[in-house]
This record gives C-alpha cells, sequence and structure tokens, in this order.
C-alpha cells in the first residue's frame, strides 16, 4: 500500500496515511514483442495502479497520425502505406550521444580550496535511451575516478519520465542523483545527429578552470639543468636503452694473439661501458661471458704524480676530466678501452636509429669477413709394403688407427664361399717348374689366400705361401686402390701377387656352378674359358687340380 504525506507536514512517521483501497505497488510492463522483435510500450498506469494522464495518446490516435496526409483540393486522399517496422535496438544499435560536462564538488575542510571542479563525459545510448557517466582519470589527482554513473535509465521529474535525447542540448544543466551537472560541449557525431533531428543546438562553452589544479601545476622552467646533476631524469628516461656495437678486437700483435670478435654494450642510463666476447664452437677457450665488467670509462685523465698509488687506489672523478661518451663510439673507427684497440665494423638498428635521431650520424657498416683460404690438399706418402693398403691410409689419417670398416652384410651373405683354383709359378728359376699352388678367394671379405701342396724328394718345404689377405693389382695406389676380384681369374690369366707372377691353370666345379648362377656379374670369357677347360679335362699329372689337393687346401 502507498503512503502519502499531508501537504506542509514532514515526511515523518506519523504524519502520512495510507490507502487501503490499492494492493498493486509493481511497475507496469514496458515492452512487448510483435514479428518477434521487443518494442517499448508507454504505461497508462503507475506504481499503485495510479492512472498516467502525461503524454499519453490511444494507439488509434498515433495510427492516425502516422497515416493522415494533408486534404487534397481535387480528389479524396489516398491512404498512406504502413512504414516497415525497424526495432530501436536495431536502428540505433551501436549509436552513442557523446556530451562533455563537467560538476563542480564542494571541499569544505581544505584551506586552500573551497570547490573543485571535475571534468566528465555524458554518454547517451540510443538503442534504449540509458546513461552513463564516465569521469575521465587524471594523473596524481588522489581522487577515485572512472565511471562515475552506471548506464541506466535516468527520471527527469517527479512522474518517473526518464530523459531523452531531446532533452539534451549544450550549454543546459542536467541533475541526476542530485548532482548538477553542465554540458559544455558535444563531438561531431552528436551534432550531426541532433542537428539532423531538428535540435539547434547551442554555443559551445568552457570548462572554467580549477584554482587550486592550476596552483600545483609546475612552472615552465626558464633554466636548463646540467646534466651531471639531473641523473634521475636520465634514469627515467634512458632505463634499459642501450647502444650495441659489433667489433674486432685485434690482439695479433702480442705472442700467440689473434683476433677474437667482441660486442660493445653503451648503457645510456648512467654512461657506463661493457665488453663481452663472442665464442665459437670448439674455439679452444673458456666460455667466460663477460671480457670487462660494466663500468665507466675515462678519456683523459689529469697528470698523476709518480707518488700515485695506482696499485691500491682507483681513479676517482677528481682524477679524471672527461669520460667516453656515444660521441667516442663511430662505426669504422678504433676505440681504445683499457689499453685495447677495439674496431668497431657495425651496430644494431637501434644504435642506428639513436645516431640518426641525435647525432645527425648514419653508421655504415664495415664488411670484415676473411677471405676463405684454400685448402690445403692433404698429400698421402706411398705405400710401403707392409701390410693392408687400408691399414696403411688408416695410418696416415688418425695418430690411433682404427680398422677399416667391413662389409658386414655381404660378409653374411657370402659367409664360407670359396672359389678355388690351380695356379703355376711363372718363374725363371728352374727350380720353381713343376710347382703347383692352391689359389683361394674368399668371397665374404675378397681376401686371396696361396697353398702349395707338399711334393717328397722335391726340396721344396710345402705349406702355406700366403696368408688371407687382399690383393692389389699392378699399379693400384693408395688413393685410388683396386683389388683382385673374382672376374678377374680365367684359365690362363696372369695374377701377380706382391711381385710373384702366378699362371690359372684349373678350377673346380663350385667355381664354374658359381659363375653360370652369376653371369650377370662376369664377363663372358670367364665362364667361356673355364667351360671349355673343364669339359675337356687333361691328363692327371699335367697340371690338373685334383679333389684330393682341394681338400688340403685349408687355412
Amino acid at each position: 500500500m502507498s503512503s502519502h504525506p499531508v501537504h506542509g507536514l514532514p515526511f515523518l512517521p506519523g504524519n502520512t496515511y495510507r490507502d487501503p483501497t490499492k494492493s498493486a505497488f509493481h511497475r507496469t510492463q514496458t515492452l512487448t514483442y510483435q514479428n518477434g522483435f521487443t518494442r517499448p510500450v508507454l504505461p497508462t498506469v503507475g506504481i499503485g495502479r495510479e492512472p498516467i494522464t502525461a503524454n499519453q495518446l490511444s494507439q488509434a490516435e498515433l495510427d492516425e497520425l502516422a497515416n493522415k496526409r494533408p486534404t487534397l483540393t481535387y480528389g479524396q486522399a489516398k491512404q498512406a502505406p504502413p512504414s516497415t517496422f525497424i526495432p530501436a535496438h536495431v536502428a540505433f544499435d551501436k549509436k552513442v550521444l557523446k556530451f562533455e560536462a563537467y560538476f563542480q564538488e564542494a571541499v569544505p575542510i581544505s584551506q586552500n580550496e573551497d570547490h573543485r571542479v571535475r571534468k566528465v563525459f555524458i554518454y547517451y545510448y540510443l538503442e534504449d535511451d540509458s546513461m552513463s557517466v564516465v569521469e575521465p582519470p587524471v594523473e596524481n589527482s588522489g581522487i577515485p575516478q572512472g565511471t562515475f554513473i552506471k548506464r541506466q535509465r535516468h527520471p527527469k521529474n517527479d512522474n518517473g519520465d526518464p530523459y531523452h535525447w531531446k532533452d539534451l542540448n549544450t550549454g543546459i544543466n542536467i541533475t541526476l542523483y542530485g548532482r548538477t551537472f553542465r554540458i559544455v560541449s558535444c563531438d561531431q557525431f552528436t551534432q550531426d545527429f541532433l542537428e539532423s533531428e531538428g535540435i539547434e543546438l547551442n554555443p559551445a562553452e568552457g570548462i572554467p578552470s580549477d584554482v587550486y589544479t592550476e596552483l600545483r601545476r609546475e612552472p615552465n622552467r626558464t633554466f636548463s639543468t646540467p646534466s651531471n646533476f639531473d641523473k634521475l631524469k636520465q634514469f627515467l628516461t634512458m632505463d634499459r636503452k642501450v647502444l650495441r656495437f659489433f667489433s674486432l678486437w685485434d690482439d695479433s700483435d702480442s705472442m700467440f694473439g689473434e683476433t677474437r670478435p667482441v660486442i660493445i654494450h653503451y648503457y645510456l642510463v648512467d654512461d657506463t661501458v661493457e665488453v663481452r666476447e663472442v665464442h665459437e664452437r670448439n674455439d679452444g677457450r673458456d666460455p667466460f661471458p663477460v671480457l670487462m665488467k660494466r663500468q665507466r670509462l675515462p678519456k683523459s685523465i689529469k697528470d698523476l704524480k709518480d707518488t700515485f698509488p695506482n696499485c691500491v687506489l682507483e681513479i676517482s672523478d677528481k682524477e679524471v676530466t672527461e669520460w667516453y661518451t656515444p660521441r667516442d663510439f663511430n662505426v669504422g673507427s678504433h676505440v681504445t678501452i683499457l689499453g685495447r684497440k677495439f674496431f668497431l665494423y657495425d651496430c644494431d638498428t637501434y644504435t642506428r636509429e639513436f645516431y640518426q635521431a641525435n647525432l645527425g650520424v648514419e653508421p655504415a657498416p664495415v664488411d670484415v669477413e676473411k677471405k676463405t683460404e684454400e685448402e690445403v690438399k692433404q698429400e698421402i706418402p706411398p705405400y710401403n709394403g707392409f701390410g693392408l693398403l687400408e691399414d696403411s691410409l688408416q695410418n696416415c689419417l688418425t695418430l690411433i688407427p682404427k680398422p677399416p670398416k667391413k662389409d658386414v652384410i655381404k660378409m653374411l651373405e657370402n659367409d664360407h664361399k670359396v672359389l678355388r683354383y690351380a695356379a703355376a709359378l711363372d718363374s725363371m728359376n728352374p727350380e720353381d717348374k713343376g710347382r703347383r699352388f692352391i689359389l683361394s678367394y674368399f668371397l665374404s671379405d675378397d681376401m686371396i689366400s696361396i697353398f702349395e701342396p707338399q711334393v717328397r724328394n722335391s726340396g721344396i718345404i710345402g705349406g702355406k705361401f700366403l696368408e688371407r689377405s687382399r690383393v692389389p693389382k699392378p699399379g693400384s695406389s693408395i688413393d685410388d686402390p683396386s683389388y683382385y676380384g673374382p672376374e678377374d681369374f680365367h684359365i690362363g690369366a696372369v695374377v701377380e701377387v706382391f711381385s710373384h707372377r702366378f699362371i690359372i691353370t684349373d678350377a673346380d666345379e663350385y667355381v664354374l656352378n658359381f659363375i653360370k648362377a652369376n653371369s650377370h656379374q662376369f664377363p663372358s670369357k670367364v665362364l667361356d674359358s673355364l667351360e671349355r677347360h673343364l669339359h675337356n679335362l687333361p691328363q692327371e699329372g699335367a697340371g690338373a687340380l685334383s679333389t684330393s689337393d682341394l681338400r688340403e687346401t685349408t687355412d
């Protein structure tokens, strides 16, 4: 039930009365749906079902005003076609009117000011006729600023009618929650929108100045403070700003010296210099990152007496007449730091922009890349005759020789596969005539072994003539080694084994079968010579290879 105060009496308990006939105290619904869209509806009754008579038109009157046309002199007036309905939240979506305003706040407990002027922005949202007030933050104001009044509808009278954009203009006062705001100006979009709707804007006004704020504002300085004493400004403006130079330290004049790449950092915050050495992988040096720690570098020093204790006392600012500055570091020139000479050949992007903006110099990089030296071809000494060619080559490649790599797959595929041939020694010595040899070729590792069967009363001790080893062809070298293979053995072929010449006279049937199975790997003359010889075997004792002799060929 609503309560009404009696006119002329204060609003206190006992001075009001209640109407027992009223039972509904809710607000009427102001939104409805039409064609699937929401649209606003003007309320006809207020709280407690009290009728609202101000600014109320019936639906019939609204339709008549929308469809009414001027009466024609001749003929009857035509009914205007109904316009397409567009909801407000669609037509005015993201369209906001912006007004600049201010309000005065009283300061009763301060001796320096009696009021304070606070600037705000008033935003009017056309889609739902809501308003918000935002106060822009002011640095070091000490006042919580930001959103002053949240977005909502604000009543403009006692009847609860909200503010409409037609009620806003420049040069007027509006009251929101007991605080009066003075609108002084608006943005261009707001001006165009209001003028398009037939509203004439008042002249723009200015925001009055706050006396106390003006007093707190620091006056413009008319003098320049020496940079030696303005260290706080240098720290605030130059913090984390570093000049980076790429340079070379030429130490080739000293014993075992060389040219080393280094990076020089110049810190603008306190005019200190740091030198870092650039390490490369496997350069043989300990990876110490800092060659010279960060410190100020004196450029010129007063003439000190001989009694000055340099070993125990550092040079102070009194002895230094000039320090290093960015002007002393020029790309393409040398700079001396603590007795060491550094050549600056390039800098980074920030350093280049700093020199262009402050010193008017554009550093140009210098090419310091060394020409590629021609590699000295390694000369391998001639073969000395000891061991295999691969073993002798390993002695030339590494200090600790390693065994040559073997073809494991070939060894597994050709294990226990041996080609046996009968051979005769080609020698001018008459004692060597009639000597027979069995030459075995091992397919697993391409090695050859030679065995001489024992013959009674021959005066020659038979047995192993050549251990299992790889036999190079005549004219073979370490650079281009060439070894005997199974394609080099045929009837009548001459094989030179370490200055001994052997003539192939016979072979067993396994050799013929192996060559037939792998005929694509052998020349045709090898297969032809073996077939002609094995199909027309000579008499035993004429150099033929017997089965008993083959069984004696063991390592």
